[in-house]
């Protein structure tokens, strides 16, 4: 039986997991050859744990093993100090090069391996050592390919060495599903990228005059936004902001913030909000606003609360009456947290082939987790998966569906997802309990006061000095009305006022109000019903 190895993302410590009742692993007597492959550095950023994980498995004659990362050049170093350790050949290989011996640049290209199946005959009649296969993953369906892989495999049973296949979503043929295990090789840790900055502020001030104004917190933030990136991005990212005017300052954040929009856009699956205002901006909606601030410090020193047993937020599920300041509330979250903003439009997801649509959302959830830490606005989730009990489209949104309750369960990174849904009936239940979710909130209708704050919010967003304004007889005009509502009447009231080129006063939004019918008169069963189911299910955010 396959097993698959995994370092914790929490701890760090390494395990082996034994699917069915594998044995245990008997690890076979070490012998050294002829010839030692050349020793590498070890780069600070290599989990020794997952060297030696990586090395257990090399021992116990597992002769094939998925490096499943989605950037090969870590699996490339990993592979490469795996070969050291154990004192054997290492060998890389690329469709576009062949076969190379110690894999560096100026190592020897073997002559004739540039086809998969010429290489992996020259493997077998070497006989031992570790083989990196950086494109082997899309020959893997050829069974030329398949033939001479089972070759080598017999070789490797009775001799030191492994075939590693790097890729994010390799899929193995039957015949060498069983003979195979799939190893996950860890992402750089916090620790990685505080050195990665610390030796680069120390490489430039060697160079250069450099001036590090960054507090503590500034620091972690730094550091916090570059985790996702790869090591060589974020090196790249940190050093032109050092040379662009020979500071390290709080605002080069921004930088490194702006350099993972520019990789979301790229990708597609999901849009880069802005994060513009902040709680402030939000009327009412003070449960919600303390549960948030509560959460604010592990957002901004991550350090201190992982010492204390504190995890990253999952997120929030946020229930509720249109119009009532739930997307905003996504808005200002990440504005609030000082973090990026992704939004995942469901439809964006979907897609005619068969598979494509899972695949995309596998896409689109590992893009957020490596922009982490990040906020992700999933906006009126009921209309994504409303059809995942039933079998009208061929059981695409179960799947799809099945995929994102697993990811949301055991996601990894950073991550805050907040979900908004207007309408709960349509929501499958398994969204509603804990572990999904950190907590379960009901935005209700605004409260009087709440009110009288959204007619002076959008008054002064519009330029207009609301202590000229009488926000106790507006507030009560309005009763029943959403946020949103609300809004209209001021924007319809200006428009009426700038028409006939009179000022906006009390009695021009008055009239407004009078004219307009909110959805808890048009529609007041379903209000009332959502209110009474949230009364003793969920959280009110008021």
């Amino acid at each position: 039986m396959p097993i698959v190895a995994s370092i914790s993302p929490v701890t760090g410590i390494p395990g082996v997991r034994r699917k069915g009742n594998a044995p245990t692993l008997a690890l076979p007597p070490m012998t050294v050859p002829l010839r030692a492959a050349t020793p590498v550095q070890r780069p600070a950023q290599l989990s020794t744990d997952a060297r030696a994980e990586l090395e257990l498995l090399v021992r116990a004659h597992y002769g094939l093993i998925v490096l499943q990362t989605p950037e090969p050049d870590p699996a490339e170093r990993l592979a490469r100090e795996i070969a050291s350790d154990m004192s054997l050949h290492y060998y890389h290989w690329t469709r576009s090069k062949g076969l190379r011996r110690g894999g560096g640049h100026g190592d020897p290209l073997i002559p004739d391996t540039a086809e998969p199946h010429k290489a992996l005959a020259f493997i077998e009649r070497e006989g031992a050592g570790i083989v990196l296969l950086r494109d082997m993953a899309a020959y893997l369906d050829d069974p030329l390919v398949v033939s001479h892989l089972l070759d080598v495999l017999t070789v490797f049973e009775t001799r030191r060495g492994a075939l590693m296949v790097v890729g994010n979503d390799v899929r193995l043929p039957d015949t060498l599903r069983s003979l195979a295990t799939t190893f996950r090789v860890p992402a750089p840790s916090y620790a990685d990228y505080r050195v990665l900055v610390e030796r680069l502020i120390r490489e430039y001030s060697a160079r250069m005059p450099v001036t590090v104004e960054l507090t503590p917190e500034d620091r972690g933030r730094l550091i916090q936004n570059l985790m996702g990136l790869s090591l060589g991005e974020a090196e790249k990212i940190v050093t032109r902001q050092i040379i662009e005017d020979g500071a390290l300052r709080a605002r080069d954040i921004e930088g490194v913030i702006a350099a993972k929009r520019q990789a979301v856009q790229q990708d597609g699956l999901l849009e880069y909000y802005p994060a513009d205002g902040s709680l402030a901006s939000v009327a009412g909606l003070a449960g919600l606003k303390r549960w948030l601030a509560n959460r604010r410090t592990v957002i901004t020193d991550p350090q201190r609360a992982a010492a204390l047993g504190l995890e990253f937020p999952k997120g929030v599920l946020l229930l509720g009456v249109p119009g009532c300041g739930k997307s905003l509330c996504a808005k200002a979250i990440a504005c609030e947290w000082g973090l990026p903003l992704l939004k995942l439009d469901p439809a964006n997801l979907y897609d005619k082939y068969v598979g494509d649509s899972e695949k995309n959302f596998k896409r689109a959830m590992q893009t957020a987790e490596r922009m982490a830490p990040v906020v992700l606005w999933i906006d009126e989730l009921e209309k994504a998966f409303a059809s995942a009990d039933s079998s009208a489209d061929g059981g695409l949104s179960r799947r799809v569906f099945g995929t994102f309750l697993s990811w949301l369960q055991d996601r990894r990174g950073s991550v805050f997802v907040v979900a908004t849904s207007n309408d709960v009936s349509q929501l499958p239940p398994e969204f509603i309990r804990k572990g999904r979710f950190d907590e379960v909130f009901f935005v209700d209708l605004p409260t009087p006061a709440a009110r009288s704050d959204v007619f002076a919010i959008h008054l002064t967003k519009r330029r207009h000095d609301p202590a000229r304004f009488d926000l106790q007889a507006l507030a009560t005009a309005s009763d029943g009305f959403s946020g949103a509502e609300i809004e209209g009447c001021v924007v319809g009231a200006l428009y009426a006022a700038f028409s006939s080129n009179v000022p906006l006063t009390t009695e021009a939004i008055l009239a407004e109000i009078g004219r307009t019918r909110p959805l808890s008169q048009t529609m007041p069963e379903r209000v009332a019903g959502l209110r009474e189911w949230a009364r003793l299910r969920v959280v009110l955010a008021d």
